[in-house]
């Protein structure tokens, strides 16, 4: 076979592959899903892949304790706690996994599982898992300690939260104790009625009417005094 019959071959093999490749590139062009501008639906605790660093929210009101927790429920938060076994332990004594074992975590110190390896942002935290604390992190553990190595986005549901925690409350030795109820507010009194020329009197109160003016009386002769 000559050099011309070669060349002939190279030639329709070339100019298939640029037939497939124009092909190729037109159909992605035309048949090409346009990306929405924001998701249709959020999956909770999941990141968003190739997300940025979490962003400081503002602060949310923490709950009366001692109010919510005797109405929590802690079945359902133990349900919630299955999304935690991805990484920590629940049970007494297990071993750590990504994150640290959570046995007996409410009111415990903050960092303090012996064998665990924590990010400096969560050993410089300190403090106590508090229920406060555990309501604050739980909701977005990056943007409530930057620099964590959880990465689980959080749970957005205040009442999944308050459930967990019940529930992670009665998981120790000897569950933390349960704040007394927040005292109520009392009400702010009545602002008073402003006072003025226009003012209405209050009902009911007496309203004096101004005397009449005195007649001129007659003089001795008849004639009015002037």
């Amino acid at each position: 076979m000559d050099s011309f019959e070669w060349n002939k071959i190279i030639g329709a093999v070339l100019g298939s592959l640029i037939f497939i490749f124009v092909v190729k590139t037109i159909g992605e062009n035309i048949y090409e899903a346009e990306k929405p501008a924001k998701p249709g639906y959020v999956v909770e605790g999941v990141v968003e892949e190739g997300a940025g660093p979490a962003t400081a929210e503002k602060p949310e009101e923490a709950p009366d304790w001692g109010t919510v927790l005797a109405s929590a429920d802690a079945g359902a938060g133990k349900t919630v706690s299955g999304r935690c076994l991805q990484c920590h332990t629940l049970g007494k004594g297990e071993p750590n996994k990504i994150g640290p074992n959570i046995y007996g975590v409410v009111e415990r110190p903050r960092a303090s599982v012996d064998g665990f390896s924590y990010s400096s942002a969560m050993k410089s935290k300190g403090g106590t898992w508090s229920y406060d604390e555990l309501f604050k992190f739980l909701k977005s553990p990056g943007a409530y300690i930057n620099g964590t190595k959880m990465s689980f986005a959080g749970l957005r549901n205040a009442q999944d939260r308050i459930n967990l925690i019940a529930f992670l409350r009665t998981n120790a030795d000897s569950p933390a104790a349960i704040p007394a109820p927040a005292p109520k507010k009392e009400e702010a009194p009545a602002a008073a009625p402003p006072a003025g020329p226009d003012a209405k009197a209050p009902a009911g109160a007496a309203t004096e009417k101004p005397a009449a003016p005195a007649a001129d009386k007659p003089g001795p002769n008849g004639a009015e005094k002037k």
